[in-house]
């Protein structure tokens, strides 16, 4: 397994949960320092349409108080060049639920020109916030 000096990876971590915490596990693995770019509530209401449970300034506290996590950062756009160009990262990690998808195969060309691998990290199936909000949603309704 390659080992990079600086990695970074990004998300939402609305109702983190167990795939949240493999991720960063897993990038913790393969880089000496790891930034995690938390999503502000803006970005996530623009590409997902909806705002997350979890307020931004909590998310980013509870990621930031992950031992695997030496940094953390506001992610305030989906560009991730935009974000390679502040931070200067060797890696990008990513679940490898997006590999193959035209947004990744982009991301993947543009970044081999400035020598940052994308690392595809195993998804954790089964999971994700917003089953589990669904989830939460379904057992607060009223029974008739």
């Amino acid at each position: 397994m390659k080992k990079y000096k600086i990695g970074y990876t990004t998300g939402v971590f609305d109702l983190f949960h167990i795939g949240h915490l493999n991720i960063l596990r897993e990038s913790k693995k393969r880089c000496d320092f790891l930034i995690v770019g938390v999503s502000t509530d803006e970005v996530v209401i623009k590409y997902k349409s909806k705002k997350p449970i979890i307020p931004f300034d909590e998310r980013i506290a509870i990621v930031a108080a992950i031992k695997y996590v030496d940094k953390v950062v506001a992610q305030t756009t989906m560009d991730k060049m935009e974000a390679w160009k502040n931070l200067k990262f060797d890696a990008l990690f990513h679940g490898d639920d997006w590999k193959g998808s035209s947004l990744y195969d982009k991301y993947v060309k543009e970044f081999s020109n400035v020598g940052v691998d994308i690392v595809f990290l195993p998804h954790t199936e089964g999971i994700s916030s917003t089953e589990l909000a669904a989830k939460l949603q379904s057992k607060n309704k009223p029974q008739k």
